[in-house]
């Protein structure tokens, strides 16, 4: 599918993109091990399909002050140019990673889960209003907020985060 508008137009808008991206993965999840995380596992598979780096993959539990502290240390790590976390969108009690990453975002990137929630509802339905996906930036990095299904990743990932990573890096770091 070709993007809309005059491709000298989505040339020069991407001039600045990187074509690697050094990503970090966290999975949200209080029963997930690395051996059965088949979300993040999937992301990270993906990222390497499509030539970026995976720095590093780890589980972190459902917890508001566990999620933006491995978060804080996902970005001080030098090399670190975006942070993806699966799990923890939803709408139950425990589903907290919102809560713990948006705070820590110097600017949300509102389109992102728009369009994840639209994407979604094509594939599943009205329950797509439960998800509570976002992304943002934080000093030149991106992060990304994803469901933990594997469906959900599949989806975020080829259809928004592997198309437009490299893109949301380059704005970001662009001299004010």
């Amino acid at each position: 599918m070709s993007e809309p508008g005059p491709a000298s137009q989505r040339h020069h808008h991407r001039r600045a993109a990187p074509e690697r991206v050094a990503t970090y993965v966290l999975t949200v999840s209080d029963t997930r091990t690395l051996e059965t995380d088949t979300g993040g596992a999937r992301v990270a598979e993906l990222l390497s399909e499509a030539g970026h780096a995976v720095v590093a993959r780890e589980i972190v539990r459902d917890d508001a002050a566990a999620i933006a502290g491995a978060l804080r240390a996902a970005l001080g790590r030098d090399g670190v140019d975006a942070v993806i976390l699966t799990g923890g969108t939803g709408i139950a009690p425990r589903d907290v990673t919102p809560e713990a990453v948006e705070p820590l975002l110097e600017r949300v990137v509102p389109g992102f889960g728009e369009l994840f929630r639209m994407l979604s509802y094509q594939e599943i339905g009205s329950a797509a209003l439960l998800s509570r996906a976002l992304a943002g930036l934080v000093r030149g990095r991106v992060v990304f907020v994803l469901p933990g299904s594997r469906g959900a990743v599949e989806l975020a990932m080829s259809k928004l985060v592997l198309p437009e990573v490299g893109h949301l890096i380059g704005e970001a770091r662009k001299a004010r």
